[in-house]
């Protein structure tokens, strides 16, 4: 009989908790950076971030200190897990605008302590009504991937500001007002630039300068935001305070509503800008027709727990949980080595991944096979590709879930994933009455389509980009192309954990399609490899896709792992970086472990209401 995943936290992995809290205080900041200073800009120290906290009372885990401590402030407030996470993603709005904002949208996944249920609410943008599947076709010919991003066509209709007011309406405690007055005045007085928000720019300096709007926000003066200055933005506060004033229906049939439209399908641009920015064709009917989906959760069992996340639009939780069913059909992972660990893994991943290329789209126009993509016979039928002297080779065939085979081999022609953004962020609460909160949320590239919204404040998204633009194998039904009013499909995959109907465990990720691979490696990470959470965060990463060469993190590439997997067959390509992953986790006596990255990314913020004395 499988142990509690609870007791089996209490003796050893406890005692890994503790000393990775206490490895992980930060050491006294040093001296502040001594960058050239912009006239007007005063560089001064940036505030350190913590990446592991435990305690009672509630948690909140984020990319971002300021983020974290105006959702810890609204549960010391007596707020609940959906009010924290609500006003955590607003200030991320503020702090992580390349990332996410009320421009974009995202993935909430809430467990409620007093029914014991986790639901959904999905909050993806959608194409414009006027939108068919020759959206990123000229001339029968795919746009270069560049020239739509940064086009009024890559925008799909916003989906944030209505995710909050769906949440709040069926969870939470407090008003939007004031849930939105942190970030607000985050906003209004500033926020202390870091090195990660400053290569960022970097990274998009010259599209940025290409939009007047954006260049004025976010390049000061026409120059790159100094480390250790300050930045504003009083119009986002502006928008926040309309917001809080006169409700999120104001952000769909007002003048933001207009603001937007304006912004999409007739872009400013600077006069000697060279690049072609094309208009897009959203209407004000598309933003008064949104709505979110409130829906259940995607579900499977593995070794005993329930694993919850987010079901079609988003393939997260169908392909995480298929991959986690293939891997409970190849046996124990707990007393395998590192190389036959990360081979299993990898090819779970591998088989999954095809099997999402070819079923998963926006269910509401196409026929998804969610029950089946997630049921153990199906996972069962395509383990037997899983052999541990041989790695298998991409792009693979895909099974059929409606009628699995004893060994289904997959028939048909591969269906290779499309490309996807990288650039979103995700958020993890708890509170004191046990109710978690996983939300992931995103404008798609790191800067969305590059485009603000003038007077506004924010940048809108390029997540119609997430569509295939043409079917990537003309022979096979492709589930992601553009359509009218559809969801593209996204890999996001907040996640919760329960054992016997409590939480254990919520976690999620950036990271485009990674975000697949990075949650599938913290789940087992926990839960098979008896990795405490903060272990499991730190640990190098692998990304395999349905591609020939699997992504590694450096650490992994350096390894002797990655010589024995060579030898399996597995080729590779080295990454910097894979996933930027924050999470909680609950211990025994009612604690909770709030844990982030202590430096990919420029590392994570966690804080609990009543952090453990040390």
């Amino acid at each position: 009989m499988r142990r509690s995943f609870a007791r089996s936290c209490s003796s050893v992995a406890v005692a890994a908790l503790v000393a990775t809290v206490a490895a992980a205080a930060p050491p006294p900041p040093g001296p502040p950076p001594e960058p050239a200073v912009t006239p007007g800009q005063t560089a001064t120290p940036v505030p350190p971030k913590e990446s592991v906290a435990t305690g009672h009372g509630g948690a909140v885990a984020s990319v971002d200190r300021d983020a974290s401590a105006a959702g810890l402030e609204v549960l010391r407030r007596g707020g609940n897990a959906t009010d924290a996470a609500v006003a955590t993603a607003a200030a991320l709005g503020v702090t992580e605008p390349y990332s996410s904002g009320i421009g974009g949208g995202g993935y909430f996944v809430h467990y409620d302590a007093r029914s014991g249920q986790v639901r959904t609410v999905d909050g993806r943008e959608t194409a414009p009504l006027a939108a068919d599947r020759e959206l990123f076709l000229e001339d029968g010919e795919p746009l270069p991937f560049d020239e739509a991003v940064n086009s009024g066509l890559s925008v799909g209709t916003p989906g944030t500001p209505a995710t909050w007011d769906a949440a709040l309406r069926a969870w939470g405690s407090r008003p939007l007002a004031e849930l939105l007055a942190p970030a607000e005045k985050l906003a209004r007085e500033g926020f202390t630039v870091d090195d990660n928000f400053r290569e960022q720019t970097a990274s998009n300096e010259e599209r940025f300068a290409d939009f007047p709007d954006t260049a004025d926000l976010f390049l000061p003066d026409g120059e790159l935001p100094v480390v250790g200055s300050t930045l504003k933005n009083p119009d986002l506060a502006d928008t926040y305070r309309r917001m809080a004033a006169k409700g999120v229906r104001d952000f769909y049939r007002g003048p933001v509503a207009r603001d937007i439209v304006r912004t999409v399908n007739a872009p400013r641009v600077d006069p000697d800008a060279e690049r072609t920015v094309r208009p897009g064709e959203l209407s004000l009917r598309d933003l008064r027709r949104y709505a979110t989906k409130q829906q259940r959760a995607s579900h499977t069992r593995y070794r005993g727990l329930d694993v919850h996340s987010m079901a079609p639009s988003s393939s997260g939780g169908t392909t995480v949980g298929e991959a986690l069913n293939i891997l409970e059909s190849t046996g124990e992972l707990s007393d395998l080595d590192e190389t036959t660990h990360r081979h299993r893994s990898i090819e779970a991943s591998r088989i999954a991944f095809a099997d999402r290329g070819r079923w998963v789209g926006d269910p509401a126009q196409e026929r998804v096979p969610t029950r089946q993509l997630l049921s153990q016979r199906f996972a069962d039928s395509r383990a037997c590709l899983v052999d541990d002297d041989a790695a298998l080779t991409s792009p693979l065939a895909p099974g059929n879930p409606y009628a699995p085979q004893d060994c289904d081999r997959g028939t048909g022609t591969p269906v290779p994933s499309g490309r996807e953004g990288v650039s979103t962020t995700h958020l993890t609460t708890s509170d004191r009455w046990g109710n978690v909160v996983a939300y992931t949320l995103t404008i798609e590239s790191t800067g969305g389509s590059a485009m603000t919204v003038p007077g506004r404040g924010f940048l809108l998204n390029n997540e119609l980009t997430d569509f295939n633009f043409e079917p990537v194998n003309p022979e096979v039904h492709d589930p992601n192309l553009p359509g009218s009013g559809k969801r593209p499909r996204s890999s996001m995959a907040p996640t919760i954990v329960l054992e016997r109907g409590s939480p254990v465990l919520a976690v999620g990720s950036p990271g485009g399609a990674t975000i697949i691979t990075t949650v599938l490696q913290l789940l087992t990470g926990v839960l098979d490899r008896g990795q405490s959470l903060p272990e499991a965060i730190d640990a190098p990463r692998a990304s395999q896709r349905d591609t020939p060469r699997t992504d590694l993190e450096p650490e992994l590439w350096e390894s002797p792992v990655r010589v024995e997997l060579e030898a399996l067959g597995h080729e590779f390509s080295r990454s910097a970086s894979i996933g930027r992953a924050t999470g909680i986790q609950r211990l025994p006596g009612g604690k909770w472990l709030a844990a982030a990255e202590k430096t990919r990314g420029g590392g994570g913020s966690a804080m609990v209401v009543h952090p453990d004395r040390r």
